[in-house]
């Protein structure tokens, strides 16, 4: 086969969601917004409900909509972006939470779907989505008679434990809600590894349950085998790729590999990602370009693939070889991959 082949273990999966349930005392959520942070959101849905979850979020109504269809009936879909316009029959027929994010939102869930279950996002620092405190003040006596299942906020440095932006959020976040009978939520994976003080109601994992940081030993849980094409062997001095980027300083081997940024293997990983031929790692040479890589391989080696997030490269490890994040190289994996789900 010419493409790649992207392994996604569902067990390890699942096993991440019970390690992260397990340092709680309340709910645990899954995040599976960006099609399961790029691995099939039905399948990864699936397998964490049968783990035991029973809450979801997705970040707009259209993806919550999708796995209501999945699911079914029994679980709650919770939607990050709230009540946009044009969500009304979606929202009611997917039978969708939304996280209402402003005055606007609750004016618009509350008239348009009165009695239609929501939860209210509060913004405790971070400046991107929820209601800010002041409005708050003047939008709780017309919210808590409606019944919101849910107050949340989101951190926006819980993977740097000793930030002092944690407690700053924490401190905000309890100003804005305590002494309200009302589900809680302010922990994804960074919150839960802050400890209790976080936790609250529900805690709503995403990045942790798919193998990345900051949940360090979370299991891995996706495995990426590319196929190669053809190989050949370079003299003192020849180029490789577009730009002649690399230049071979002596004779070298040569593995043409089929992916590249049309499958999400980002430009930046150029001249300085390492594949792997089993336990011998293979540095990239050259560009990235649309299809291809080129690998330098041992002197006459014929491998008929590579592995690039594996035994011995994580997605948190491949992205900081490209200058990013473990979500990016997630969520960029293309749908040119042959998946399956071992």
């Amino acid at each position: 086969m010419g493409t790649g082949h992207l392994q996604i273990d569902l067990s390890a999966l699942a096993e991440n969601w019970r390690a992260l349930d397990a340092m709680t005392a309340c709910e645990t959520a899954a995040v599976v917004k960006a099609d399961g942070y790029g691995l099939g959101a039905a399948r990864v849905a699936v397998a964490l409900a049968q783990a035991g979850a029973r809450t979801f979020f997705v970040a707009v109504a259209e993806e919550g909509a999708q796995l209501r269809a999945t699911l079914g009936d029994g679980p709650e879909i919770a939607v990050f972006s709230g009540h946009m316009p044009g969500d009304t029959a979606i929202l009611r027929e997917a039978r969708l939470t939304p996280m209402l994010n402003s005055p606007e939102q609750v004016a618009r869930h509350l008239g348009a779907l009165p009695g239609h279950p929501f939860g209210i996002q509060l913004d405790s620092g971070m400046n991107r989505l929820g209601v800010e405190p002041a409005d708050w003040a003047g939008l709780r006596d017309r919210v808590l008679p409606a019944g919101p299942t849910l107050l949340m906020s989101h951190l926006a440095c819980a993977d740097e434990p000793d930030h002092p932006m944690n407690a700053a959020q924490l401190a905000a976040f309890r100003a804005m809600t305590d002494g309200l009978d009302v589900p809680k939520s302010l922990a994804a994976t960074g919150g839960i590894l802050l400890g209790p003080d976080y936790q609250f109601d529900l805690t709503r994992p995403g990045i942790g349950l798919y193998g990345g940081l900051p949940f360090a030993a979370a299991q891995p849980v996706v495995r990426l085998d590319l196929p190669v094409i053809q190989t050949r062997d370079l003299a003192s001095g020849e180029t490789v790729g577009y730009g002649n980027s690399w230049t071979a300083p002596a004779p070298t081997r040569i593995a043409t590999v089929s992916g590249g940024y049309a499958d999400g293997l980002i430009r930046s990983l150029s001249n300085t990602a390492t594949l792997w031929m089993d336990d011998t790692p293979c540095p990239l040479r050259g560009r990235v370009s649309m299809d291809l890589l080129t690998v330098e391989v041992p002197a006459g080696a014929a491998p008929d693939h590579l592995t690039l997030i594996g035994p011995h490269q994580g997605v948190d490890a491949l992205a900081d070889a490209a200058g990013t994040i473990g979500y990016e190289i997630l969520t960029s994996l293309g749908p040119r991959y042959r998946r399956s789900y071992p």
